[in-house]
Parts: structure tokens; C-alpha cells; sequence
């Protein structure tokens, strides 16, 4: 059996970066014969490849490396990596075969930012007065930073949400969301649109003139009116009593 099995990636330490190859090589010492070993790459418990021999060895111990080529994902952040080694020595071998395994390569991946808000940024409509919350939130490795241009003078923000309470016209306009890491550098426009608010009480009616001559018309009184000015009424009175004495003398 091995006296020691070892992994590391070929040609490479520290961090690894998303989407590039790399090659896990898995160190065997002092087996024999190597032509019956069978090295299996995992990764946490699942299985990743097996190699082996395809070539006749002699039976005196030897060292002997084997390698497996795999593609760097975020998910691959701080997973562990290990291989082991076992001798497969046939019918009359141990038909459960002891296998030596290899310590854990706990990988680092440096990936994105990778944008997580789904929401369309050319379609951003706020009352005045209402809310406007924007986000242009990212997850990465190294954690991302946040540079926002505004369309106003304002205070800094340094978040993946930019959050105004209060919207109003000066809010108008397009925002920049720059998101950067070591890997890459990614940028999020937004055009913003405030909408004016409603009138909250309905303005006066239009006053129709004509509605209002007419109104002025019907409340004109028709015909004479029982306000008669008292001078004129003495006149008559004395007219009347005039007519009455001459009649009564004629008689």
C-alpha cells in the first residue's frame, strides 16, 4: 500500500478564477505494484474521475502521480477537494481493497460580481413624494464594491440599494451602479421617472355665463310689483276723493 497520498493543482497556488482550467494532481509514494493502483478524485464525498496504469510496472515500490483536469465554478468556493489510492490486486486480493486518502484541498474561487436584482433598469417609474429604491446588488469573491453617479448633488452611497424616501423632480434622471472586485467590473444604468402627484382636491367648476344671466333673468319679477312709491299712491287716493265730492254735487 501508498505510505502517503497527497493532491495539489498543477502549476498553481493561492485563489483560482471562474471558468479556468486546472489540473488536480494526486501524489502516490512507495506503491507496488502500480499497474493493479486505482486513484479516485472526489470532491467533498462525490466522485470526480478514477485513473490508473494502463502500462506494466515491476513490483518494487514507486512514486507515481496522476492527474484530473476540472473547470472552476463559484460553486467550487470552498469545497474540498481529495483523492485516495487503492491497490486492486483481483480474485485473490482482498475483495475490499484498503485505500489510502489524500487530506483536503479546500479551493478559493474569485468570481463575478454577478448581479442578483432582476428588475429592468430602463423602466424605473416613481411618484413624487413615493419611494425610489434601486438595486444593483451583486455577490463575488472578493466581495464587490458600489460606486453610484447620481443625476443630482447628494449624499454618497457605497450600498447595492440606493434608497430615496421622498422623490421629487430633481430625482429625474439616469443613475450609474458601477460593481467591481479583482475579477471584473460590471456597470447598471437606470433611467429614472418621476411622475407628478394627482390634484388632491378637484378644482372649482367653470362658471357658465350664460347659466348665470339666465339665473339673474328668472329673478327679475314680471309685471308690476305691489312696491308702489307712496307718493304716487296719495295721488290717486286724492284723485278718487275729488271725483266722489264733485258727483255728490252734481246731484
Amino acid at each position: 500500500m501508498p505510505t502517503n497520498v497527497s493532491i495539489s493543482v498543477l502549476n498553481h497556488s493561492g485563489p483560482m478564477l471562474e471558468k479556468i482550467r486546472y489540473n488536480l494532481v494526486c501524489e502516490v509514494r512507495d506503491v507496488a505494484p502500480a499497474e493493479n493502483l486505482v486513484v479516485t478524485f472526489y470532491r467533498g464525498q462525490t466522485e470526480l474521475g478514477k485513473a490508473q496504469f494502463s502500462r506494466l510496472t515491476s513490483r518494487i515500490p514507486e512514486n507515481d502521480s496522476f492527474s484530473l483536469s476540472f473547470t472552476a465554478t463559484k460553486e467550487d468556493d470552498g469545497a474540498q477537494f481529495s483523492c485516495g489510492a487503492k491497490l486492486e490486486l483481483g480474485p485473490e486480493g482482498p475483495q475490499r481493497p484498503l485505500v489510502v486518502r489524500s487530506q483536503s484541498l479546500t479551493a478559493t474561487v474569485h468570481y463575478g460580481p454577478d448581479l442578483q436584482a432582476t428588475v429592468n433598469p430602463d423602466k424605473i417609474t416613481v411618484k413624487e413624494r413615493g419611494t425610489l429604491r434601486l438595486n444593483c446588488s451583486a455577490v463575488g469573491n472578493p466581495n464587490p464594491s458600489y460606486t453610484w453617479t447620481l443625476p443630482f448633488r447628494g449624499p454618497h452611497f457605497n450600498d447595492g440599494v440606493l434608497t430615496i424616501e421622498t422623490a421629487s423632480s430633481q430625482h429625474e434622471g439616469q443613475y450609474n451602479c458601477t460593481v467591481r472586485n479583482s475579477v471584473k467590473t460590471v456597470s447598471v444604468l437606470f433611467n429614472v421617472k418621476v411622475q407628478g402627484l394627482e390634484a388632491t382636491s378637484s378644482a372649482a367648476p367653470q362658471t357658465d355665463s350664460s347659466f348665470t344671466t339666465a339665473r339673474s333673468t328668472v329673478t327679475t319679477p314680471s309685471g308690476p310689483t305691489s312696491d308702489v312709491p307712496p307718493l304716487f299712491s296719495l295721488q290717486v287716493h286724492q284723485m278718487i276723493l275729488c271725483s266722489v265730492i264733485f258727483v255728490s254735487l252734481q246731484a
